[in-house]
């Protein structure tokens, strides 16, 4: 070989170096994009809500420590700890858990969770988003108050009838946006469906517990004294989307009506804390549905 040619020699060992450079930081920023973000987590957390389930309601009490209690038709649910506590909460759950959990609404053993737990609409939430908030629910501090056992009636507690329920009305699987929406329609439709569960309050159901999807949104009794509101354009025609904001953003009408006390937790909790791109986005889609009559009582 011709000296001139021999100088290629290094060059090329030094094309090796820097692809292999190259190859170990893309490694790492996969990596910590794997991780998850924590901060964005915390965000959306807050437009799912999720404080107000997982937090028992006395004074004092520490956010995401479990304990609060739900009560149904078919009994009394306890929200469950949520903070990384290796016996009282899910410290030993794996990020592949939680995906399950919320994706399809089993536990880390197989047994299926009740839908109590709103998985009907966390199962449209997307990858990097289970990715952010699993984050955010680690860094949180362990709390080591015990979980408390749903007190439920007979057959409900029958936790193997569950199966049977999923068949007929859950169906798993994230959130796709739909082609003929603009962007902002599509992001309110992921609030409202998948982090907010909006349906999952103000949706009615059928004896069994599932939803009437013909019904979506319509409002829904909730006990002998609650109901959730009809959110479609039926309720909403006679508020302006500033009225409406305001009424999301205070938890109180133009004319100094309060929310229920329900109602205003969320307005505490969730929508308040919305961007103000999120809260357009939400109030768009609200609009965007097709007007239904309220549920007949």
């Amino acid at each position: 070989m011709p000296r001139s040619a021999r100088p290629a020699a290094p060059a090329t060992r030094i094309s090796v170096r820097s692809s292999s450079a190259l190859f170990v930081l893309a490694l790492g920023c996969g990596a910590a994009a794997a991780q998850g973000n924590a901060q964005r987590g915390e965000y959306l957390a807050k437009a799912g809500g999720c404080v107000g389930c997982h937090t028992e309601a006395k004074q004092g009490a520490q956010p995401f420590a479990g304990g609060r209690a739900l009560k149904t038709a078919f009994g009394t649910f306890y929200g469950p700890n949520l903070t990384p506590h290796p016996q009282a909460g899910i410290g030993r759950w794996s990020e592949q858990d939680f995906v399950r959990a919320m994706r399809e609404g089993r536990r880390p053993d197989g047994a299926h969770y009740y839908p109590s737990f709103p998985y009907p609409s966390f199962t449209k939430i997307a990858d990097a988003d289970l990715r952010d908030l699993w984050a955010y629910l680690r860094s949180l501090s362990p709390s080591a108050r015990a979980r408390q056992p749903h007190e439920l009636r007979l057959p409900f507690r029958w936790r193997f009838l569950l199966g049977g329920w999923k068949w007929l009305f859950f169906s798993p699987g994230a959130f796709v946006p739909e082609p003929g929406r603009s962007p902002a329609l599509n992001r309110g439709a992921y609030l409202v469906q998948a982090l907010g569960h909006c349906g999952e309050c103000h949706t009615p159901r059928n004896w069994l517990g599932g939803p009437k999807k013909n019904r979506f949104l319509a409002g829904a009794k909730l006990d002998e004294k609650a109901k959730a509101s009809n959110l479609t354009p039926t309720r909403l025609q006679k508020t302006s989307d500033a009225e409406l904001k305001d009424i999301l953003k205070t938890g109180m009408t133009a004319d100094g009506d309060v929310l229920s006390e329900a109602m205003g937790e969320v307005v505490q909790n969730t929508t308040s804390q919305l961007t103000p791109q999120d809260l357009d986005a939400l109030v768009a889609y609200l609009r965007s549905l097709p007007p239904l009559p309220d549920e007949p009582k």
